[in-house]
């Protein structure tokens, strides 16, 4: 919570207790004010490029009829490799070591109203057979060659196939802040 004081700006400290930011006003002697707790304002994700030994790219055609990576939500004590491997599980059946994913950058979306922080990896060491586990979201996956990428892609899908492949034609290009990794 913001104290009347702090909620209008800037001021030059004139008691002995002002260099802190605590007042005598405001709390019991010797005590500091409650610190303002920042809200949530963001979702943290991760799209994973899986790739086949041919080097083809593992897509969902979702009900809309765009298509996109595996992945979703990083979990609350989840690392960007840990959410991917947990995510490509639960979406496709696959499984990968989330020692196999590496993750290429992270990029925050220059558009959406809410910050979304996307985490890009890649992986070609998933195992097992793609599957329909999750029916209410994807229709079909498919293996595409990256120059035969479908033009209809969710935005955060495009954005990590970019990060991937820079030489890829894209359809209309996503606006995103990339930070590559070392």
């Amino acid at each position: 919570m913001t104290s009347p004081h702090e909620a209008t700006g800037p001021r030059e400290a004139t008691g002995p207790h002002e260099a802190t930011g605590a007042r005598e006003a405001d709390s019991p002697a010797g005590q500091q004010p409650a610190r303002a707790v920042p809200q949530p304002n963001a979702v943290v994700g991760v799209g994973l490029v899986v790739l086949d030994a041919d080097g083809r790219v593992l897509l969902g055609r979702a009900h809309d009829g765009r298509w996109e990576l595996p992945g979703g939500k990083v979990d609350p004590g989840e690392g960007f490799e840990q959410a991917a491997a947990r995510e490509l599980a639960e979406e496709t059946d696959l499984r990968v070591a989330p020692g196999d994913v590496r993750v290429l950058a992270v990029q925050i979306d220059a558009r959406s109203s809410l910050t979304r922080l996307t985490a890009a990896a890649v992986t070609g060491a998933a195992e097992g057979t793609p599957a329909v586990t999750e029916p209410h979201k994807i229709t079909r996956w498919e293996w595409f060659a990256p120059d035969a990428i479908p033009a209809a892609l969710y935005a955060p899908t495009a954005a990590v196939l970019r990060t991937w492949r820079p030489d890829l034609t894209m359809p209309a290009p996503v606006p995103s802040y990339d930070y590559p990794t070392a």
